[in-house]
């Protein structure tokens, strides 16, 4: 299809969709038909051949790596503390360059022993910019919606701001979006030059009511784009994001316990489905009504 408008090679799954093996996971996405996969650390470390076996799997699979995940309460730590999450941070960031990721992902701090201060939050997170340059890795800081000090996107976006490192940007995930009604609009508050990653994801309620509810559906329950009740906001986040400037990845971020039981062909098969109607129907401008979508899924 057309540049002009998006292209399927934009969007990739991510492994944690799917059960089984790696090599399978990787055999499945590409299958389905897409040409990226976002690699997550569980599922290179766990191979029963050790590491250097998934990194040859990555390589042999002909899927471009999307980004590698994910370095967790990294930022505004102090003294034995801070120099820990400093070599967890530099082993993860050798393990991304042996898989050929240019991106890692980072979330928001949910620790009480961080800090709050935003500069201290900026601080460390470009020093963790400046540990990825000689690697040629790029840092995507992304706001958990349960995270302590920093859980919307833009509180995300002040603290990279703050940080002025080249590649230190903002990762987007619309699940914590969604869950924290943060307005779209504040998407205009960003450079699109510095959004090193979206993920995209559904799930099958209007109202999250509690922390714990959004954790659980977070970590269990979400569905692929167009699979949950909040189409239209997706389509409106894609075609937001597409008018801002991004040309960037989209990874489809779905954690569900009901696909881990799935054939990895049927689950890959769900995401294609999804990658069809962002790449060819919402960003050729003619958004199909939720129901549209849901019929289509059938019928496919």
């Amino acid at each position: 299809m057309s540049h002009l408008y998006g292209n399927l090679d934009d969007f990739g799954m991510d492994t944690i969709s799917l059960a089984g093996p790696l090599e399978a996971k990787l055999a499945a996405i590409q299958a389905a038909g897409f040409t990226q996969v976002m690699l997550s650390a569980r599922d290179v470390v766990g191979h029963p051949q050790g590491f250097a076996a998934a990194v040859a799997a990555v390589r042999g699979s002909g899927l471009r790596v999307t980004g590698f995940q994910v370095l967790r309460d990294f930022e505004g730590l102090s003294g034995h503390l801070h120099e820990y999450k400093i070599d967890i941070a530099k082993s993860m960031l050798e393990m991304a360059s042996a898989l050929g990721a240019k991106v890692l992902l980072v979330c928001s701090s949910t620790s009480g022993h961080a800090s709050q201060d935003l500069d201290a939050l900026a601080a460390d997170l470009r020093k963790l910019a400046m540990l990825a340059v000689p690697l040629g890795i790029k840092v995507a800081y992304e706001g958990l919606s349960w995270g302590r000090t920093v859980n919307e996107f833009t509180t995300a976006w002040d603290v990279v701001s703050r940080a002025d490192a080249p590649n230190l940007g903002i990762g987007l995930d619309s699940f914590h979006m969604f869950a924290t009604k943060t307005p779209l609009d504040d998407l205009e508050l960003l450079d699109p030059a510095k959004i090193f990653l979206v993920q995209l994801a559904d799930f099958m309620w209007q109202e999250i009511r509690s922390v714990e509810e959004r954790i659980t559906t977070a970590r269990h329950f979400r569905v692929f784009p167009g699979e949950g009740v909040h189409s239209e906001a997706l389509a409106d986040l894609v075609t937001r994001l597409y008018k801002l400037g991004y040309r960037g990845d989209y990874s489809f971020e779905v954690f569900n316990d009901d696909y881990q039981q799935l054939p990895l062909d049927t689950v890959a098969a769900r995401a294609w489905r999804c990658a069809s109607w962002l790449g060819e129907d919402v960003l050729r401008r003619t958004v199909p009504l939720p129901n549209q979508m849901k019929l289509r899924q059938r019928i496919g």
